[in-house]
């Protein structure tokens, strides 16, 4: 009996099928018959065969990728390949064990073994024997598969352990990304948090649009990249400007510390539902010839095709002005530079730059903004807006406490009145009283400017 029939006569399946059990039992299937046709044990089975239903809507996350992507057969069997590790640890062994009787390796079912389980891992070798045995020209078919400007790898839901340049091709181990693994397994991505293989940290905030005071002129700039963050995929997509603009979003925040420019990248992604990461730089910049632009493209990979907004603080430590080279150390210098230009424009979400000094920014990058946000020192009637929404509502202002005359006389950006505020508060309360007095304030504001080195 053929598979097709077999699954029509299957009381098992139905349109609720569990599209886990499901690929298991395809491939299972698959390369049970794989090796029929190999070893020549029954006449009656042909390559028409190998062709089966490979997906039922059951509302799961596997079926709404295919529905997606509609892969063909062969790609559908090599998803299902790097996939089926993560399901079942011991699928491939168990099959080996049933179709190969003599003991040793078989070298062309491939494979390799991970170092920690000793789990068998499929190659691209298992996927030519599975998918075409001993035919060459239908290996050839599977290896176009195999590139990187193939949907499964240049969107990266899969990719490569490439074998020694000494070693055949077809040695290359398969490997699923583990967002994939995750979105198939439990039905979400987890978050990825700080590390030395993720530079970056999420960030959130409580506080919103009330609580940020800008300049109007500012304002109008980052409503700006809200229309871009809410209209853009209509421009593109129904619009039919995909081919005409260039994917993404960038943007460059410029201002002295503490005049919003995190907050701000924190709100646009809290008001549009999309994470917001900043980069940590003392991550990603390294001595080493070559190892900033991999950590670079590491993030870039991983941010690929996810809507987030990237903003990197401090950024002139990355997108400085590239300086004539004298040496070799200048010449690679320059070539981070190139590079990061490259991944930026070619990143389909927002980038954001914050950086205290416009001018230290790199030529080429200025250019390339859509926007240049200016964040200046808040001036006098915006300093008073920000010490009353700093104040909580249990502290009471001394009576000699004149918040316009501090408002004018004190040069503070919004994070030196929060400081300020947290510094006096905490005193009030240790004080046992919810009264703030001019003495106190006077001294935190003084505190304030000690640690920038000025004076009252």
């Amino acid at each position: 009996m053929s598979y097709q029939k077999e699954l029509d006569t299957n009381e098992h399946f139905s349109l609720k099928t569990n599209n886990s059990y499901l690929a298991i039992t395809n491939l299972s299937r698959l390369i049970h018959l794989r090796f029929t046709l190999y070893f020549k044990t029954e006449e009656a089975i042909s390559e028409t065969d190998i062709r089966f239903p490979m997906i039922y809507d059951d509302g799961s996350h596997f079926a709404s990728f295919n529905q997606k992507y509609q892969p063909a057969f062969e790609e559908y069997i090599i998803l299902i390949m790097a996939l089926v590790p993560h399901l079942k640890i011991d699928f491939y062994d168990e099959l080996w064990k049933e179709h190969l009787s003599k003991e040793g390796e078989f070298p062309i079912i491939g494979g390799t073994r991970d170092k920690k389980s000793r789990t068998f891992l499929p190659t691209i070798e298992t996927a030519f024997f599975i998918l075409a045995g001993d035919d060459l020209e239908k290996r050839f078919e599977v290896q176009q598969i195999f590139t990187s400007d193939h949907w499964l790898f240049k969107n990266h839901i899969l990719f490569l352990d490439k074998a020694a340049p000494t070693s055949p091709f077809s040695s290359s181990g398969i490997y699923m990304n583990p967002e994939y693994v995750e979105l198939f397994t439990i039905g979400k991505t987890t978050r990825p948090s700080l590390s030395i293989t993720f530079p970056a940290k999420h960030l959130v905030s409580e506080q919103n649009w009330e609580d940020l005071v800008l300049s109007q002129k500012t304002l109008g700039q980052i409503e700006e990249i809200k229309i871009w963050l809410q209209y853009n995929q209509t421009l593109l997509e129904d619009w039919g400007m995909k081919k005409k603009i260039k994917p993404g979003y960038r943007v460059l925040f410029h201002g002295p510390p503490g005049t919003g420019k995190t907050l701000t990248a924190t709100l646009l992604g809290k008001e549009h539902q999309r994470d917001v990461f900043r980069i940590d730089l003392s991550l990603i910049v390294s001595k080493y010839i070559g190892e900033t632009e991999k950590n670079l493209s590491q993030l870039f990979n991983k941010a690929q095709n996810k809507d987030w907004i990237l903003f990197f603080d401090e950024a002139d430590a990355l997108f400085g002005k590239r300086t004539d080279v004298r040496d070799a150390h200048d010449k690679y210098a320059n070539q981070e530079v190139a590079y990061l230009l490259q991944r930026i424009e070619n990143y389909p979400g927002l980038v954001i730059l914050a950086t205290n000094f416009k001018s230290n920014i790199d030529e080429a990058f200025v250019r390339r903004f859509q926007s240049i946000v200016h964040f200046p020192i808040p001036k006098t009637a915006e300093r008073l807006l920000l010490w009353k929404k700093a104040f909580p509502a249990k502290i009471q202002l001394a009576e000699e406490i004149d918040l316009p005359a501090i408002a004018r006389q004190f040069e503070l950006t919004g994070s030196n009145i929060i400081n300020i505020v947290e510094y006096t508060c905490l005193k009030v309360i240790a004080a046992q009283t919810t009264t703030l007095s001019k003495t106190l304030l006077l001294d935190g504001i003084n505190r304030e400017y000690r640690k920038e080195g000025k004076l009252l």
